[in-house]
């Protein structure tokens, strides 16, 4: 019986010939699959549509069109508010500073709870990208893990838009005559060779490990591939591999001020600016 398998499955079986079984593999692609009606005709029908039921295919096209579309563009309205609402809480809490007593300089230093590279890489990205990730969710368990292309097609294009089209829109923006510098190359290096490997990642299970099927531990390795990330942004970001920013900011203003007393006609050693850096 195999009449109510779909497209994506696979099936083993075994042909008996006589005195001999010979194990046997297909695929639905190569079976005739039933073709469902869409919901805009009579008889079909979704989740949540049509919600009038059959009656509404009576309806003039026009009149559906306008209804659904308002209701489209109420829904989109209804996720862009959640999600500033989202996002600004985010904000307000990956901005946290707290400040902290140095008994041996007499002073107060304020430190942010929130690593800036974790903060973007977790919540940011949660916050920004919720929307596509609850679609994708509703989309699988509505069709018993079984995709077609809406789920997988939300994360891949939004991946996609985010490196292509936003990259490209914030370099087009810069005014003319002015530059804009990557602060940390080696975490942005680090992030975006991660996205690339992504896509190979997904090139490589769903054509040559298992084609068109994902499997339970594809799935354990895809998801561990995030801490992965998150761990190794994070050892570059403090320093632990490449150089710290900390660094890079402390001797940032160790050549402003050197050149400040070069243009003020002063004299210094490396070390004395250094100091002056620290104190400052």
């Amino acid at each position: 019986r195999i009449g109510s398998i779909t497209s994506v499955q696979r099936v083993k079986f075994t042909l008996k010939a006589g005195p001999v079984a010979l194990p046997c593999r297909i695929k639905m692609s190569d079976m005739p699959v039933p073709v469902e009606k869409a919901i805009c005709v009579k008889g079909g029908g979704g989740i949540l549509f049509p919600l009038f039921g059959d009656g509404e295919q009576e309806w003039p096209r026009g009149l559906r069109v306008v209804l659904y579309l308002l209701g489209l563009l109420w829904c989109f309205m209804g996720v862009g508010i959640i999600a500033d609402v989202f996002m600004t809480a985010i904000e307000k809490v990956t901005s946290k500073k707290i400040r902290r007593f140095d008994r041996k300089k007499q002073r107060f230093y304020t430190f942010e709870v929130w690593n800036a590279t974790v903060a973007n890489l977790t919540l940011m990205a949660l916050g920004s990208s919720a929307p596509e990730i609850l679609l994708n969710v509703i989309d699988i368990f509505a069709k018993e893990f079984f995709l077609e292309g809406l789920g997988p097609s939300t994360i891949v294009g939004s991946a996609a838009f985010n490196l292509m089209v936003i990259i490209a829109v914030c370099v087009y923006v810069i005014p003319n005559g002015q530059k804009r510098t990557v602060k940390q190359p080696l975490v942005f290096a680090i992030t975006g060779s991660f996205s690339v490997f992504a896509y190979l990642w997904l090139l490589l299970i769903l054509s040559l490990i298992s084609p068109d099927v994902i499997e339970a531990w594809e799935g354990v390795v895809t998801f561990l591939f995030f801490p992965i990330l998150v761990l190794i942004a994070w050892m570059a970001d403090i320093g632990l591999i490449g150089r710290s920013k900390y660094k890079q900011e402390g001797q940032e203003q160790h050549d402003i001020i050197m050149r400040k007393l070069l243009e003020s006609g002063i004299s210094a050693s490396s070390a004395e600016v250094g100091k002056l850096a620290k104190d400052a």
